[in-house]
């Protein structure tokens, strides 16, 4: 008999006395970082930023492929017996050496995810990882001049590429309500210290809300810069319409977030974004037949929940597993069996 053989004759009989667990779950229990299991972190140390800011430094799993200075990575979090799935800017730079990555979380009102790792993570908790992704990232050609547009959390990613890559010129226009809110500051002054950086801080206690039609005297020659603007959709807002204006809305770069507040409840108003249909489910029906009986073409397979065919990204909301009662929220796209999963509330799944 072939070792490979002889392997899978004990894995057999493993779980046969596992059952009705697999020998997996004990693995995972043992060595939840190995390569192979679902992708996983270890939050190894919290660094507070600020009263309501924390950075939460993680240890990924072997699986994990790195990041582009500017992404953000999904991570999913036990709070109060409730997977919930949360999108982060990476802030630490591409070129760390020891393995570890960091996220930036601002505390928002009434967020569970963002309270709960500000407030009350602690090192050596193990948290769910999804592949690093996003758009908003430097070219592959470095630009001559930059400037970074910036308020509240919205520093974390431009943090992550001022991190990663040193230019010759560059301006970051930065507001927070008060100097004590403003997110990495002590690194902030220490680059222009070190002359890497010019910048423009506001408070808007005191100088009142961004008018980016003040850029005109804050940076005289915005418009020749590459721009990457991170915020408030007011501030993105205004922005997009100042830059149109100017004819310079290719050097303009945006990345908006969108704080979720999510009330999970039995059934809800389902979504399927591609297709445009909304339709009523209750908290029983399996999503894969909702959107079947809506029209809308939904992958499946085995249809119980085993073999993965029917899994779809979870745009926004809540479902429930059918299985388990567990509840799973999404932002931006945690993948969800539909076959398994009804409606936890209204929710939008990406077909």
């Amino acid at each position: 008999m072939t070792s490979a053989a002889l392997r899978s004759r004990a894995w057999k009989l493993l779980e046969l006395v596992t059952t009705p667990l697999l020998p997996s779950d004990y693995l995972d229990l043992v060595s939840p970082l190995r390569a192979g299991a679902d992708l996983r972190g270890r939050i190894e140390a919290v660094h507070r930023e600020t009263d309501d800011a924390a950075t939460i430094v993680i240890r990924p799993g072997k699986g994990w492929r790195g990041h582009v200075a500017g992404q953000y990575v999904r991570i999913g979090v036990d709070v109060d017996g409730v997977r919930l799935w949360r999108a982060y800017s990476v802030t630490s730079p591409t070129s760390r050496t020891d393995g570890r990555i960091t996220i930036t979380v601002k505390a928002i009102p009434d967020g569970k995810v963002s309270n709960h790792l500000v407030r009350r993570m602690k090192p050596g908790t193990v948290i769910q990882l999804d592949q690093a992704c996003g758009e908003f990232v430097l070219p592959k050609a470095k630009p001559a001049k930059v400037l970074y547009l910036t308020a509240g959390s919205g520093i974390t990613p431009a943090m992550g590429m001022l991190r990663d890559t040193e230019f010759d010129d560059v301006v970051m226009v930065h507001s927070a309500p008060r100097k004590q809110d403003v997110i990495f500051r002590n690194d902030l002054h220490d680059l222009v210290a070190d002359e890497k950086l010019r910048l423009v801080e506001l408070h808007t206690d005191t100088d009142g809300m961004l008018d980016v039609t003040r850029l005109e005297e804050l940076v005289p020659d915005w418009a020749e810069r590459e721009t990457w603007a991170c915020g408030p959709a007011g501030l993105l807002d205004a922005a997009e319409e100042h830059w149109a204006r100017h004819g310079v809305t290719e050097r303009l770069h945006t990345e908006r977030f969108r704080p979720t507040v999510v009330v999970a409840g039995e059934g809800g108003e389902v979504t399927f974004s591609t297709t445009g249909k909304t339709v009523a489910a209750d908290g029983a029906t399996p999503l894969l037949n909702v959107g079947e009986e809506a029209g809308v073409l939904m992958k499946s397979g085995c249809r119980m929940g085993i073999c993965f065919g029917c899994v779809t990204p979870l745009r926004s909301g809540a479902v429930r597993d059918l299985r388990t009662g567990e509840i799973t929220e999404g932002d931006t796209g945690v993948l969800i069996q539909t076959c398994v999963s009804a409606a936890a509330g209204p929710c939008d799944l990406e077909r």
